[in-house]
C-alpha cells in the first residue's frame, strides 16, 4: 500500500513542477543564480526549470551616519528553484559550479511545501508587467531608485528588463528586475 502511495506522489512530482532549495558556497548565489539562468537559455531548458531566485529584502543600513539602502539575501547560501525535478535538470543543477548540494536527506532533493512557499511570499504569483520596449519607467528602488529611463530590452524568463538610464551625463543599459520598475 504505501508502494502505491510513493509511486502516485513520484507522478505528481513528474507532472508538477515544485519549489526546490539549494546550497551555494557563501557569497556566490548570484553567480549560480546566473550560472543557472545561462544553461538553461544555453540548453533550451526554459520548459524544465521554470524560475531562478534568490530572495532579497531591502534594508535601511547607516554608514557614517548616512542612511542608505541597500538589498540583503534573505537565505544567505541558498538559491531557490521552480522546476521539474528529473535526472536532467537534477544534473545540470548540481554540476552549475558554485552548487554544493540540493536540500534533503543524502542526494534526494525534497521540494518545499506549498505552505512554505506561501510563508516565503515566493508562491505562484505571477507578475503582469505592463511595459512594453520604449516606455518610459521610474526605478521604484536599489542603488538607481528615483531614476527615469526608457526600456530598451524584456526577458520575460529571467523577470528582468534592460533600461537605459542617463548616469553621469552617458545613456547607460542597467539590468534591472520587474519589482523595481514602475510605468510612468
Amino acid at each position: 500500500m504505501s508502494e502505491e502511495l510513493n509511486k502516485s506522489e513520484e507522478k505528481n512530482l513528474e507532472t508538477e513542477s515544485r519549489w526546490y532549495v539549494v546550497h551555494t558556497y557563501s557569497g556566490y548565489e548570484n553567480k549560480v543564480k546566473a550560472n543557472i539562468e545561462k544553461i538553461i537559455e544555453n540548453r533550451g531548458m526554459e520548459d524544465q526549470i521554470h524560475q531562478v531566485i534568490v530572495p532579497l529584502q531591502d534594508c535601511v543600513e547607516i554608514k557614517n551616519g548616512q542612511k542608505k539602502n541597500v538589498q540583503r539575501k534573505v537565505f544567505p547560501g541558498y538559491v531557490l528553484l521552480k522546476m521539474f525535478m528529473n535526472d536532467d535538470t537534477w544534473y545540470v543543477v548540481r554540476n552549475t559550479r558554485g552548487v554544493t548540494s540540493f536540500v534533503g536527506p543524502g542526494s534526494k532533493p525534497v521540494p518545499l511545501t506549498d505552505e512554505e512557499v506561501r510563508a516565503m511570499g515566493i508562491g505562484d504569483t505571477v507578475e503582469e508587467l505592463d511595459i512594453e520596449i520604449g516606455d518610459t519607467i521610474e526605478v521604484k528602488n536599489g542603488p538607481f531608485a528615483e531614476a527615469v529611463g526608457q526600456v530598451d530590452e524584456i526577458n520575460e524568463h529571467k523577470r528582468t528588463v534592460i533600461v537605459k538610464l542617463s548616469i553621469f551625463g552617458r545613456e547607460t543599459p542597467v539590468e534591472l528586475d520587474f519589482n523595481q520598475i514602475e510605468k510612468l
